[in-house]
């Protein structure tokens, strides 16, 4: 699947300009985290994956990650990035454990990506690019600041990548930085 195919069919499921940019953000994520992992050659694909995450989310939030597999199947997406976009919902919506390293980081950045994203607009700058390490974790301490996004989720996918809660939020920062208008 190309990165146009890929994005058609995101936009065929989603309208909602947040949404959108939100793919793009995960995909952006995604693809610095193959390149920093020693995945330089797969990054189009985890991008993709990163594109593609929340496919379903737009017109069937109520069954999210469920609704986007029998989307996938129905068009013959790869099997791969069925399993990789399914399993960022392991333990909220589906029982499809992240395997890959991958999958890991997907699981691990998507909800983090949105708690960054909030803490940065609170910023004059509005920006990730002055965005330091411990705005972020003074924030994720706070459970009403974007009560929306799982900290129970990021620890979990720190954890399943056997790194600590800082270096995942500073490389996502760094990360984000990649994708910033």
């Amino acid at each position: 699947m190309t990165r146009e195919e890929a994005w058609e069919l995101l936009n065929e499921y989603n309208k909602d300009p947040f949404h959108l940019k939100h793919a793009t953000i995960v995909e952006g994520t995604m693809k610095y985290f193959a390149k920093l992992l020693g995945y330089e050659e797969e990054a189009d694909f985890w991008g993709i994956v990163g594109l593609l995450h929340d496919l379903d989310f737009g017109m069937y939030p109520d069954q999210h990650c469920i609704k986007q597999e029998e989307i996938m199947r129905a068009r013959s997406i790869d099997e791969k990035i069925i399993h990789a976009t399914v399993s960022h919902g392991y333990g909220i919506t589906v029982d499809v454990k992240p395997e890959h390293e991958m999958e890991k980081v997907l699981y691990a950045t998507d909800e983090l990506t949105g708690l960054i994203g909030a803490v940065a607009l609170m910023r004059p700058s509005k920006s990730v690019s002055d965005l330091e390490l411990k705005s972020v974790k003074k924030k994720f301490k706070t459970p009403s600041f974007a009560a929306g996004c799982s900290r129970e989720v990021i620890q979990k996918g720190a954890e399943m990548l056997g790194w600590d809660l800082d270096y995942l939020i500073e490389q996502t920062i760094l990360a984000m930085r990649t994708v910033e208008e």
